[in-house]
């Protein structure tokens, strides 16, 4: 009997988010701290098995009403559901047949909900990844984020970029440029890989409370945008030249320029973005604490660099002090990765 297990893991905007939504330049990385284990089986009947976010039992009303509110009426069974669809249908366009055989797809995940850590593109990817191995066919690897991507976007209207799909594909850390005559000529964009190594010290720090979908943070700027506001436009070219900064400067061993790199990425967003103040003490507090900060993603959690372990060490009591728990990444270069933090017990849903 066929049985694919996959692993997609939970990523950090690090510099130039959210300008990967608007032809600009990112920098991104992956950590195995948290992340998506996805499980096909071969079975009589497609069949796709309810997860952690797919909640249908609640504590009381109130509970219900919450996360109503805080995660909508549906799930990560959509998400498997559309990226199939999309699955299939790139094998029918290009003629690629493939074992009538059906599956039971499953998935467990420990990513913290809608903190801007990327778990809803982590089931899309280990999908993905699913598919690919189940039935065994090769897609060109800088077109798989842009099949998650239709997917999400697409088929289920989530307000999404390249970004996330691409780092949770790839892995590492990654720069990616999306140049826009060349995605629209391609449909992706250009992607390369840096050193993990190159990188400072980094720390991440997220609050389970700060629960906010990520795509209304982007709806009005993206109104502005195609609305060709100045002030927006000129925002994402500078959020794209500060991951071009960034990038240049660790390959030029300048890793010492990245703080003030990530404080002026979180300055910028603050400019145009209509900042929640509970999002904003997070980062200013770790400022306080002497670490850099912006967001790790659209809100919720937020990474920083730091200079040591006694340094780290206050920038986490800090972050205690208003209810966020920080811990310092582990870089996912590969899925070998993924299997050591399952070891260790890094997995807390498993």
């Amino acid at each position: 009997m066929n049985v694919v297990k996959t692993r997609s893991f939970s990523r950090i905007g690090f510099l130039g988010n959210p300008s990967d939504g608007y032809f600009g330049k990112t920098l991104s990385f992956t950590f195995a701290n948290f992340g998506v284990e996805l499980t096909l089986v071969e079975s009589a009947r497609l069949k796709f098995v309810p997860g952690e976010v797919d909640d249908a039992s609640f504590d009381s009303p109130e509970h219900l009403v919450h996360d109503l509110r805080l995660y909508g009426y549906y799930g990560g069974i959509r998400l498997l559901k559309a990226v199939s669809k999309r699955f299939f249908e790139y094998c029918a366009a290009h003629s690629i047949e493939i074992p009538k055989v059906n599956f039971t797809a499953e998935y467990k995940i420990n990513i913290p909900r809608l903190v801007g850590l990327s778990g809803s593109s982590a089931i899309c990817t280990a999908m993905l990844k699913a598919l690919m191995k189940f039935y065994n066919v090769e897609i060109p690897f800088e077109y798989t984020p842009t099949i998650c991507l239709e997917a999400e976007r697409d088929e289920l209207d989530i307000n999404a970029g390249f970004q996330d799909r691409v780092i949770q594909m790839y892995n590492g850390l990654v720069y990616m440029d999306f140049d826009r005559a060349f995605v629209e000529a391609n449909n992706f964009g250009r992607y390369e890989r840096i050193d993990a190594s190159l990188m400072p010290n980094v720390f991440v720090a997220y609050d389970a409370n700060r629960a906010e979908e990520s795509g209304k943070a982007h709806h009005a700027v993206r109104r502005l945008f195609e609305a060709k506001n100045r002030d927006v436009v000129s925002a994402m070219s500078e959020f794209a030249d500060i991951a071009k900064r960034g990038r240049d400067a660790l390959l030029a061993g300048r890793k010492d320029e990245i703080a003030s790199l990530v404080n002026a990425n979180f300055d910028l967003r603050d400019k145009i973005f209509d900042v929640a103040e509970e999002n904003r003490r997070m980062v200013m507090t770790a400022r306080r604490a002497g670490a850099s900060a912006k967001f790790a993603g659209s809100g919720g959690a937020i990474v920083g660099t730091f200079e040591d372990g006694e340094h780290f060490e206050k920038i986490k009591e800090a972050m205690l002090s208003i209810g966020c728990s920080t811990f310092i990444p582990k870089i996912a270069t590969d899925d070998e990765v993924g299997t050591e933090a399952y070891s260790l017990g890094l997995w807390r849903n498993s």
